[in-house]
């Protein structure tokens, strides 16, 4: 009977061969940790964010047409909501005809200077007219004062030679009152027409900003489309009156999505801008693989921008590793091959093999974002205050 002690020949080969197995595994792990993984780090906590462009109304009115809703492309400066224009429109027309009358009561004044001034010279005839008659008058009348003390003319007609002399001297108050009161209108009108014309006048282009004014409003009553991109959240519907600032719809631009990438702190220290980013999204599965960079760091944790941050200044304080959003810029071109949507989980490995970047830590700036979707146009509005100035001039 065989020794139950003595080892078996084929466990020990077996024995043997799994140590081996496992000794190259280790092996084959730390060659391609050393040659690959160590300048490598990785996160599944990451997310697709973007930009969220809310559709609200710059003024009131009641909603009559909805162009657009959920999951519609829309292009920048498409009509997506239209208000009631109507009391647009009433407005538009007092705007006018207060212009209209305005250009008129303003070119009255430059006409007035002209009769103004042959008043003037009428005023400073009659006191000429009226100085004269004084003298005349003051003469007969000492004249007949003289012949009065021999007895030469009667008590009644050295009283009509007074009453005559004091007549004529308040003809010459009258006149010189009415001739001061004339050069004063005269130069308050100078005064409000000197130094411009009629199209640039004070008054005129008071009532021109007016119209422009109530112009814009109109023009607000339909809402375009801030940017390219898919609607969402649509709140609006059709008769409902709305408030200046009312959220109406959001515009979500899906080629300008970005990842923010949670990593742990030590997961930073070698992290630099520029390092190319290998990323695959559940959506796509494994197979896709989108392409980026790193673009930034974020200013702080999520905990501290909590609605309620942790207060760690506590007797039994744990340190907790926290995390900090990495943003990483994608490919454009293989975002308008296969979208991604915001709130998308991702899969996030960033090479740190490239050291030619600044440091994710530091601050660096970013491209900022525009549009010109809501710039009116001035033109319309121009050509038309200067259509009402030229119709009421020539009138």
């Amino acid at each position: 009977m065989a020794d139950s002690k003595t080892p078996n020949p084929r466990r020990k080969r077996l024995l043997l061969i799994a140590a081996g197995v496992f000794l190259l595994i280790a092996v084959l792990w730390a060659i391609w940790y050393f040659i690959y993984g160590a300048n490598k780090e990785s996160t599944e906590d990451a997310y697709v964010h973007g930009n969220l462009v809310q559709i609200t109304s710059q003024v009131a009115g009641t909603v009559v047409a909805i162009e657009a809703d959920d999951t519609d492309m829309v292009k920048a400066g498409q009509p997506l909501v239209k208000l009631d224009p109507a009391d647009a429109q009433i407005a538009l027309m007092q705007a006018e005809a207060q212009l209209a009358q305005t250009v008129r009561q303003t070119r009255t004044l430059y006409v007035q200077n002209d009769s103004l001034t042959a008043d003037t010279n009428v005023r400073s005839a009659e006191i000429v007219r009226a100085e004269a008659d004084v003298a005349r008058t003051q003469s007969d009348l000492q004249r007949r004062q003289a012949l009065a003390k021999s007895g030469g003319v009667s008590g009644e007609e050295l009283l009509h030679a007074q009453t005559a002399y004091k007549t004529s001297q308040s003809n010459l108050a009258q006149a010189r009152a009415a001739l001061a009161g004339s050069r004063a209108k005269a130069q308050t009108n100078r005064a409000l027409t000197e130094g411009t014309t009629v199209e640039n006048h004070p008054d005129v282009l008071r009532a021109a900003a007016n119209l422009r004014s109530v112009w814009l409003a109109g023009s607000r009553n339909t809402l375009p489309a801030p940017v390219d991109g898919m609607v969402a959240r649509r709140s609006a519907q059709v008769g409902q009156r709305i408030a200046p600032g009312t959220p109406l719809m959001t515009v979500v631009p899906l080629d300008q999505v970005w990842v923010e990438a949670n990593f742990k702190e030590g997961q930073l220290r070698d992290m630099r801008v520029g390092q190319p980013v290998i990323l695959h999204a559940d959506l796509y599965g494994g197979d896709v693989v989108y392409h980026g960079k790193v673009a930034g760091l974020d200013a702080g944790t999520g905990s501290a921008f909590a609605l309620l941050p942790a207060q760690n200044a506590t007797g039994n304080w744990i340190k907790v590793v926290q995390r900090v959003p990495v943003r990483i810029a994608l490919d454009p071109q293989e975002l308008a091959k296969r979208p991604l949507r915001v709130g998308l989980s991702m899969s996030v490995e960033v090479d740190l093999g490239t050291t030619q970047g600044e440091p994710v830590t530091t601050t660096h700036a970013q491209t900022g974002m525009s549009t010109s979707a809501f710039d009116p146009a001035h033109g319309e509005a121009d050509a038309l205050i200067q259509r009402i100035v030229r119709e009421n001039l020539a009138s």
